[in-house]
Parts: C-alpha cells; structure tokens; sequence
C-alpha cells in the first residue's frame, strides 16, 4: 500500500478490511513523509505500534 492510500483509509468514516503480517488492522494516523503509520490490532486497540505503510494490505 501506498502512503496516500494509507491516508484515505485513516480519514475514511468507512471501515476497510486492511492487514498487517496476515492480522485485520486499524490505521489510526499515517506521517506520510515517513511512510509509516500507527496502527492496531482490531481486538486489541491498546497494542500501537508504528509500521512501514509498504507493509499494509487492503484486502
């Protein structure tokens, strides 16, 4: 994924179906000069952790 992508998907009031490493994700914030963004698991919301937006799948 790219990190402009990353960016509608975050400001979206709709919920899309993205995974890191094979596990359904929340983007909470994308630094798009950086290309990373600060994610969480769905059933675990206090587990953040910054990632690579490359590292993003939209399924």
């Amino acid at each position: 994924m790219d990190s402009q992508r990353a960016q509608e998907i975050a400001s979206s009031a709709t919920m899309a179906n993205v995974t890191y490493n094979g596990q359904n994700i929340y983007i909470e914030h994308v630094d798009q000069q950086n290309g990373t963004a600060t994610i969480h698991p769905l059933d675990n919301p206090n587990e953040k952790q910054s990632v690579s937006v490359s590292s993003l799948n939209e399924q």
